[in-house]
């Protein structure tokens, strides 16, 4: 069978690309860069154009694939219509890949999915279930972003953007938090809700829907539907968080009361409060799943954290640095509350926020999300797959966090950034950059004129 997957080089598309090679498939595909991915795949053996163009759409392939962001107007997408070659998006193909398995979990929510998409990997590997995994970030423990398992368990992110986890018809869904996100493609949060409540009802009737009923939006979605099991600190919840307490560096220690029992204790080493809650949604799910306690237990305190999730960096002087995907209001709060446990003389945050549509219709929440750092450095939007509209700018955000009485300061080249920081480090800061686009190479560009 030939495959082709328009933009091959995403961390997800990637996976695809990886798990159809091991099913001996003849693959190509294209991407606008070059990346790791890309290279990665062509040293296995796939056939990776860098460029997208008509000419890389052969009439002898079998399936086109194509991620939520190619358009129509996409040469290989229209010519892929054109020669009515058999297409389907990323989702479909990878609902279609999770039929295969009986046992499959899909992880969604707002925020937290790779990390407990993570958890739950680690979890299952190291208590020999052999997984197959599809994750959203560098996992050392399976060297990468997928994982080719040789059992019944399937264990996957899902996002919502597009609706794409309505592809999914999972054993056990996970439903971490619901806030409005995405707003270029769903019209409301309300919209946003019901479509995480369709998630929901693709549960399969003997499996369980796992889910934070801390959150309000998350307790609407799933009123009056079966086989939900709702967690966190409120004692209304099926099952909830007790005895949770902190080490010297914000690393969570907690039981689960669920029902008349008390499962635990467990300990993790990645640290926050929303760290346990995701902890928790791992180990519910694997409970319920019928892995023993002990099995649980270990597995989830062997799990040390993903690339870009508090990620320590290295040290410039006397000054750590760090790096953190956080690109929602709620994560950038959870991430810099997090970073306190570090006890840092000052937190400097350096965010870059992510889209022009993200930024502008939630300008007002990110402005009060740094209330934790101490100095505040805002790069340039990174557009993704938008165009510069005009319509927001760094500069809106800077404006509004110096309204709410944050200093903060509009950066984005390197030695600007260097030329900055340099005079008013002191010891014992913390750099933290934070967001979903490039970032994290500041981070490391200064970690490299540190070392010259």
């Amino acid at each position: 069978m030939k495959v082709h997957f328009i933009g091959i080089g995403g961390i997800s598309m990637s996976g695809l690309a990886n798990i159809c090679l091991n099913l001996d498939y003849i693959v190509s595909g294209s991407d606008s860069q070059e990346n790791f991915f890309t290279k990665e795949l062509a040293n296995k053996g796939a056939t990776i154009h860098i460029g997208q163009s008509a000419q890389n759409i052969k009439p002898d392939i079998d399936l086109v694939i194509y991620t939520a962001a190619i358009h129509p107007d996409n040469p290989e997408w229209m010519e892929a219509k054109k020669q009515n070659l058999k297409m389907l998006s990323r989702s479909e193909f990878l609902g279609l890949v999770m039929k295969k398995y009986e046992n499959s979990i899909a992880i969604s929510g707002t925020h937290g999915k790779t990390t407990t998409t993570s958890m739950l990997s680690v979890l299952y590997s190291y208590s020999d279930y052999d997984p197959t995994i599809l994750v959203g970030g560098n996992l050392k423990e399976i060297n990468g972003n997928f994982r080719i398992g040789n059992s019944e368990h399937f264990i996957t992110e899902a996002c919502e953007y597009f609706d794409s986890f309505l592809d999914l018809y999972p054993k056990f869904g996970i439903i971490l938090n619901i806030e409005a996100d995405h707003l270029d493609y769903f019209d409301s949060l309300d919209v946003i809700i019901q479509s995480f409540r369709k998630f929901s009802q693709n549960v399969s009737s003997n499996g369980y829907t796992i889910a934070n009923g801390d959150d309000q939006n998350v307790r609407t979605a799933l009123k009056d539907l079966p086989n939900c099991i709702l967690f966190g600190y409120d004692k209304n919840n099926d099952a909830v968080i007790v005895d949770d307490s902190f080490d010297k560096n914000g690393n969570g220690h907690f039981s689960i009361q669920l029902d008349s029992d008390i499962l635990g204790p467990f300990s993790i080493k990645v640290p926050g409060k929303h760290n346990i809650m995701n902890a928790t949604a791992a180990i519910l799910t694997a409970y319920k799943d019928d892995i023993p306690l002990e099995k649980i237990q270990h597995g989830i305190f062997s799990y040390h954290g993903v690339d870009r999730r508090f990620q320590y960096k290295g040290n410039y002087g006397d000054v750590l640095v760090y790096d953190d995907y956080a690109h929602h209001p709620s994560e950038i709060k959870a991430t810099l509350s997090a970073a306190k446990f570090l006890n840092p003389n000052r937190l400097v945050a350096i965010f870059q926020p992510h889209t022009y549509t993200r930024t502008k219709s939630l300008l007002e929440e990110f402005a009060t999300s740094f209330y934790d750092a101490d100095i505040v450095i805002i790069t340039d939007i990174y557009a993704s797959r938008e165009t510069d509209t005009g319509l927001v700018s760094s500069q809106d955000l800077v404006n509004r966090l110096k309204a709410h009485g944050k200093d903060a300061i509009h950066l984005n080249d390197i030695t600007e950034l260097q030329n900055y920081l340099d005079p008013i480090l002191q010891k014992n800061d913390i750099i933290f950059t934070i967001g979903a686009g490039d970032v994290y190479k500041l981070g490391e560009q200064l970690l490299l004129k540190n070392m010259k």
